[in-house]
């Protein structure tokens, strides 16, 4: 299968190699040059354009998108609405939100084209280890892009599904994240309250690889924290700034949406917006309250 790809980002162009591996033919458009250039020496064949693009691409075409969700998955569709043709399927593997997907694969209908969602997860590691991947769209183009998502998965029957119509991929991938947020967050204090017992000296990292063994918290995510305590015991160099790309926000608007209580997901979110808060004025108020009604000392800056 001839497949376009647009997007040549790290992880966009990893999967390129990886279908490239796998004996499928890539056509690759990125805006960075230097982008199209290495993905030309792992053997693709690449479009200074979208237009040039879809132009090399067989009919009925297949096109995947990764691109950040927003703003720019939103002008690339619209592009692309007035390049493709009837029965073409265009399939956005990044993180959009459900909702626009659900009006944008509608969209789509409406001129006979496809719209196919794949939440997808494996980040750098997925070239070598494969790709989860959470499918939504009509049955027909999701089971014609088949040897595409064999191929990207761990194994041809691992990994990755057809989970419903439109907007169900990326709804999946959507709790898939929020979930990711409260494991994260229970490693962090899990090891934070480790590092703080002073008395012990425990070893982080050897305390990991133990875990990493017949614990019931061995996980993927488990052997990557060990990987970083590794390489960084102390986390020396970074900043205590947890960044959210949505998918987490997300989740938490939608389990309010429809009455599912999710306290562990919700404090993970909102402890990754505290930790951007270097100058916290509801700390400094909460000190001044305990000063006011108890005497409690104020720490001075």
């Amino acid at each position: 299968m001839k497949l376009g790809m647009i997007g040549l980002g790290r992880m966009g162009a990893n999967m390129a190699r990886r279908l490239i591996q796998g004996g499928h033919s890539i056509v690759g458009f990125d805006p960075d040059p230097d982008a199209r250039k290495a993905l030309e020496s792992d053997g693709a064949q690449t479009a200074d354009s979208l237009k040039a693009l879809v132009e090399s691409l067989p009919g009925p075409r297949n096109v995947w998108m990764m691109v950040p969700a927003g703003d720019i998955t939103e002008s690339t569709v619209g592009d692309l609405l007035a390049l493709l043709d009837s029965g073409d399927t265009l399939i956005d593997g990044g993180n959009s939100n459900y909702k626009d997907t659900v009006r944008r694969a509608k969209s789509l209908a409406e001129h006979d084209m496809h719209y196919v969602d794949c939440g997808t997860s494996g980040g750098v590691w997925g070239l070598a280890e494969g790709y989860s991947l959470m499918i939504g769209g009509e049955p027909a183009p999701v089971e014609a892009l088949r040897p595409v998502f064999e191929t990207l998965a761990p194994a041809t029957d691992q990994g990755w599904g057809h989970v419903g119509p439109p907007g169900a991929g990326h709804f999946t991938k959507m709790v898939h994240n929020g979930i990711e947020y409260g494991m994260m967050q229970a490693y962090a204090e899990g090891f934070a309250i480790l590092q703080h017992k002073q008395e012990f000296s425990l070893d982080l990292h050897q305390v990991a690889e133990i875990w990493r063994n017949g614990s019931v918290v061995r996980s993927w995510l488990l052997d990557l924290t060990a990987r970083a305590l590794d390489e960084n015991p102390t986390m020396d160099g970074i900043a205590p700034w947890v960044d959210d790309s949505g998918e987490g926000r997300w989740t938490v608007a939608e389990a309010i949406d429809l009455d599912v209580s999710a306290p562990v997901i919700t404090l993970a979110l909102l402890e990754r917006l505290r930790s951007r808060d270097n100058d916290s004025y509801s700390d400094k108020l909460l000190a001044a309250m305990r000063n006011q009604f108890g005497g409690h000392a104020i720490k001075k800056e």
